[in-house]
This record gives structure tokens, sequence and C-alpha cells, in this order.
């Protein structure tokens, strides 16, 4: 057997290793499912009258078109804090220790954990715009081809996410310092243009929230549903998930080829 197909095959077993996990032991994803659900129907029902002023809207509804984007990239970062979670779980009860032992593909382990999360993301995703749907979110004017860079943005940005996760949990000592550890990857959408145009935040933060990682990936989801102006966005949002993701990858395997825990 090759080595690609070997890699393959032990991948598969790992990623269905971590799908029976996920199964089995679903309080984790519901309850990092249920911060961006809440953060929805919070800013859409107690702030969303309030706050579409700010947007230049009459109303609710141009609030709702306004916030899922952001809400939806938020899932992605909630969602993926089950990786560094379960990963660091795996190090701490010393499994990846006898996972060294056996005759399987290194890399397998993390691709595992990696591809399984991208798949939760992408299901919370799918259930967090549903949401969306059933409070009155429409994007009638994208087209098909929008709706797929939608698709792909938001899969690119969960695998990006996803690595930077995995090492966080791969250097992190128990469950609860990875679970915290990962914690700005929910924090950093709130200070993005997820909720508000960056234009009223303050002239001395506005380069910040401008620039993050999360804000060029909102407003470039925000175009392709709505229509809005992409401009510089778009490059943006791929620069950043591809240096993250790479980011993640090498730090991830580097903390995997050291001694475990």
């Amino acid at each position: 057997m090759s080595s690609f197909s070997l890699a393959v095959r032990d991948s598969s077993t790992m990623l269905r290793r971590n799908l029976l996990h996920a199964r089995r032991y679903p309080s984790l994803t519901l309850n990092l499912l249920m911060t961006p659900v809440m953060l929805l129907l919070l800013f859409v029902y107690i702030f969303g009258g309030a706050m579409s002023g700010g947007i230049g809207g009459g109303d609710r509804s141009d609030y709702i078109a306004y916030v899922v984007p952001g809400i939806l990239l938020m899932t992605v970062g909630s969602t993926v804090i089950g990786a560094a979670v379960s990963v660091s779980t795996d190090m701490s009860e010393g499994i990846i220790a006898r996972f060294r032992t056996m005759a399987i593909h290194r890399s397998s382990v993390l691709i595992g954990h990696v591809i399984g999360s991208v798949l939760q993301s992408i299901a919370s995703v799918v259930l967090v715009g549903a949401v969306a749907v059933a409070i009155g979110f429409r994007s009638t004017d994208a087209t098909v081809l929008e709706w797929l860079g939608a698709f792909g943005l938001v899969a690119l940005y969960a695998l990006a996410l996803t690595w930077i996760a995995v090492g966080m949990g791969m250097v992190s000592p128990n469950a609860e310092a990875a679970s915290n550890s990962a914690m700005p990857l929910i924090l950093l959408p709130l200070i993005s243009s997820a909720f508000t145009p960056i234009d009223s935040m303050p002239g001395w933060f506005q380069p910040i929230a401008e620039y993050q990682p999360f804000t060029p990936a909102i407003e470039t989801l925000r175009g392709l549903l709505l229509g809005t102006e992409i401009g510089h966005n778009g490059w943006l949002a791929v620069a950043w998930s591809i240096g993250l993701a790479a980011l993640g990858y090498r730090w991830s395997t580097a903390s995997f080829k050291r001694d475990p825990k």
C-alpha cells in the first residue's frame, strides 16, 4: 500500500472515531452552537430595533440581513473550539501516546480531528442559517455562483480556524485550558463589523476592527449574499484564511512531533 493510500485509510479511521465521539457526547457541540444562536436572537429581537438605525435601515428586517453573515462566521469560530477541547483531551489522556506506537500514518490523527471539526462547523452553520431564515433572513438576489462562493468561504475559514484550534489543543494542559485559550475565536467577531458598521466605532479602533481576520470574511460573505460592495475584502479574507491555516498546520504538526504530555 502506498503512503498516500495509507494516509487516506488511517485518516478516514480517525475521522470516524471523532464523529462517533461527537455523536456520543453531543453536549459540547450543542453548548458551542447555542452561543451564536442566542446572540442572533438577542441582537435581532432585543437590540435590532435600535441598531437598525445605525445601518441606515428603518426596521428590524434590515438589521437581520446585516447581522446574519457575522453570526455565521461566529458560528464557525464557536464550533471549532470543540476541536481544541477534543485534541487536548486526547493528549492528556494518553491516547496520542498509544497512537504513536501503532503502525498508522502519523498525520492521520490530526487530519481526522480537522476534517471532523470542519464537517461539524458546516453543519452548525446550516443549522444557524436555518434559524436565521426562520426569523426573516432572505438572500433573494444571490446567484448560484455567489452561494457557492459563500459556502467555499465558510469552509475555508472553518479549515483555517480548526488548524488554529488544534494547535491550541496540542499545547494546552487540559480540556478546560484548551477551551479558555480558544475563546478569542468567539470574541474577535464581537469587535468586527459583525454587529455594527466600522465607521461608527472610535477612530483609533477602526483599523483594528477593519483588518482583523473576521471583518474581511464577514464583508465578503455579506457582499456575496446581499449584494453589498466587497472591494478589497475578498482577497483579504482569502489571505487571512490561507495564512491562518498555514500557521495552524505548522504549529499543530510541530507540537505533535514533540514528546506527548
